[in-house]
């Protein structure tokens, strides 16, 4: 089957298409055209074509087969233990390689027995490729920058491809199809990066700003399993291409800024928030200012999206660990949660008061205090949440020791502005779960601070009786106006009956 594979020669002119570098591309020509490349008959190919095929950067035959039309390859059905040198073993890779430029289109479930074959013998070279790359190197070998060369233009004809439209407008997963090939280039493209015979003097001129970008754009996949992979070998990326890091910083607050201010739509804002959370662990004291804005700027924002469960855990790590590295910045999140905090949404409020738990866990007690009035107002709308997941979720906030302590502390200041809540929570919440945490938490209070306690019930009972008198006032005035309306006499007419009566119920007069 392998020979029968290897002897296909083509029938047409080969095409140097930067087009055909996308997935789908399995039509006949592309296949007989790889098939020639891959039989070692290249007598047919003059220097014209040779020239022409150069300058396309990123074409369906990558330049380093161009390259080697002159000079032959290795025939690529040698197994790689049957060459012992070094040289050679490169050379084999090469022309391994070359086999592995061919796509398929796997969309189409009625394909030939010859395609099948075809896909079965890439995909057992792809493995043998990953498994020569991860053994390769012992201590002296280093790739060559024209395999570097090669092993991009791989990448490219089988990664690089643009997703259909509404391909991520769903939350459901979208498996590929093409997975049984893709896994192995990952693997490989992983092997190539974090193996010690990649010189990165070399190897920053082929995986270079316009390959990250590229990478980046695949996060829109909506295959989880490649969206993993791409956060490992961005991870990778990031940590062996140096120079690399402030561009991989750059490039990925351009996907946030997008999803946040723009369309709300990325398949992959989980998997980019874990990347980064990495990031962000490396991160030197004092922070940069760079950072600073990106925590303001982009990880508070992103609590906006209505899509926030599906990468709420991430975002939260990555706002923990920016408080841990600096405890003055927790102030600041408190703030652009309560900012961001959403009002009709309920889940998102759960999820809001499990990370304001979270924060408080560790916050100190100056940064505490910056934000307590705000904070605890807000705390008190949520007891109040009709939603008892809402209310009860603000409730149990006191069962946390350690926010216990806080409150007991600064007692003067929250009891007054929490006790209003606490008191129609046990009059009118129709949960009784609610009421009975609601009654737990008052004699806290009650015992935490007795006369405190008294001061405020009473305060309350003189602001309801003014709260009354006012309702009472309105009323009255509304009467008035009500009996004015009801005259029979017009009021038009008559300046001076119209002044007076006017004025007689003016609010100033009335209230």
């Amino acid at each position: 089957m392998l020979k029968q594979f290897l002897s296909k020669k083509s029938q047409k002119p080969l095409k140097y298409d930067s087009d055909k570098s996308s997935r789908g591309d399995s039509s006949p020509s592309t296949i007989d055209s790889s098939c020639a490349l891959r039989t070692g008959c290249w007598s047919h190919i003059d220097e014209d074509s040779l020239a022409q095929a150069s300058t396309t950067k990123e074409s369906s035959v990558p330049l380093f087969l161009l390259m080697n039309m002159t000079v032959g390859i290795t025939q690529p059905s040698m197994p790689f233990k049957d060459v012992p040198n070094n040289d050679e073993k490169l050379n084999l890779f090469m022309s391994k390689l070359s086999l592995c430029c061919v796509t398929f289109d796997f969309t189409n479930p009625n394909c030939n027995k010859d395609i099948m074959m075809q896909r079965d013998l890439k995909r057992r070279i792809l493995i043998e490729l990953v498994d020569f790359v991860g053994s390769w190197y012992d201590g002296n070998n280093k790739f060559n920058e024209t395999t570097i060369l090669a092993m991009r233009g791989m990448f490219t004809i089988n990664l690089f491809r643009v997703f259909p439209p509404n391909y991520s407008d769903d939350g459901e997963p979208r498996f590929d199809p093409a997975w049984p090939h893709l896994q192995f280039v990952y693997e490989l493209l992983l092997k190539f990066i974090t193996s010690p015979g990649l010189d990165v003097k070399i190897a920053k001129k082929y995986i270079d700003y316009s390959f990250i970008l590229k990478l980046l754009d695949l996060f829109e996949s909506g295959d989880p399993r490649e969206r993993d992979c791409l956060k490992t070998i961005l991870h990778r990326l990031y940590g062996k291409f140096t120079m690399h890091r402030s561009y991989i910083r750059k490039s990925v607050n351009n996907i946030f800024y997008s999803f946040v201010y723009e369309n709300e739509r990325h398949r992959g804002i989980g998997e980019l928030l874990e990347f980064y959370g990495s990031v962000i662990s490396g991160f030197t004291l004092p922070l940069k200012e760079e950072h600073k804005i990106f925590l303001w700027r982009v990880l508070i924002p992103l609590h906006k999206p209505k899509s926030l469960g599906v990468y709420f855990q991430q975002l939260s790590y990555c706002i923990m660990l920016f408080i841990e590295k600096e405890q003055k910045l927790s102030s600041i999140v408190i703030r652009g949660l309560l900012k961001y905090w959403p009002i009709t949404n309920s889940q998102k409020e759960v999820l809001f008061l499990g990370e304001i738990e979270e924060i408080l866990e560790s916050i100190h007690m100056v940064e505490f205090q910056r934000v307590m009035v705000p904070l605890f107002w807000r705390i008190g709308c949520c007891i109040n949440s009709s939603h008892s997941q809402v209310a009860e979720k603000s409730l149990l906030l006191w069962n946390n020791e350690r926010i216990a302590n806080l409150i007991a502390q600064n007692c003067q200041t929250i009891l007054p502005i929490i006790f209003p809540a606490l008191e129609r929570n046990i009059k009118s919440h129709w949960n009784s779960e609610v009421v009975t945490l609601t009654h737990n938490i008052r004699k806290t209070f009650l015992d935490m601070d007795k006369k405190l306690f008294l001061s405020c019930h009473s305060r309350l009972k003189e602001q309801k009786v003014i709260l009354n008198l006012e309702a009472e006032k309105r009323k009255e005035a509304w009467k008035r106006l009500d009996h004015v309306a009801s005259l029979k006499h017009p009021l038009i007419g008559n300046n001076n009956h119209n002044n007076s009566t006017i004025s007689s119920f003016s609010p100033s007069k009335t209230s």
